[in-house]
């Protein structure tokens, strides 16, 4: 299990490497979301803003209104935000649930 300060860590990788162009061949979304990030081992999160195809303003602590909720392991977060897991395939396989429309979850694939 992964520590408060790592998943911390593990998002705000995530936020830089989308921020620096690093997502691969995909074109970052361009649009505007509330975003939570809920660790279930840990019985935390994170709250933040998509703009702009960047993650910006992260926080501790959940947004239950958030427009984008990511609920997955602290494990399984820092997996994601080193490569190590497919975001797509966690997702089918329900490593990661996705709260969000349709339209929205496509444009969450694009960043992660």
């Amino acid at each position: 299990m992964a520590t408060l300060e790592e998943c911390r860590k593990a998002l705000q990788d995530v936020a830089d490497r989308i921020a620096s162009g690093d997502t691969g061949d995909r074109e970052p979304p361009k649009f505007d979301r509330s975003l939570a990030c809920r660790i279930t081992d840990l019985g935390t999160g994170f709250n933040a803003r998509i703009t702009g195809g960047t993650i910006r303003d992260i926080a501790d602590g959940d947004d239950p209104k958030a427009q984008i909720a990511l609920t997955l392991s602290s494990d399984d977060l820092v997996a994601l935000s080193r490569g190590e897991l497919n975001f797509a395939k966690a997702w089918a396989s329900g490593k990661v649930k996705v709260q969000a429309g349709m339209k929205d979850l496509f444009q969450l694939r694009k960043l992660l």
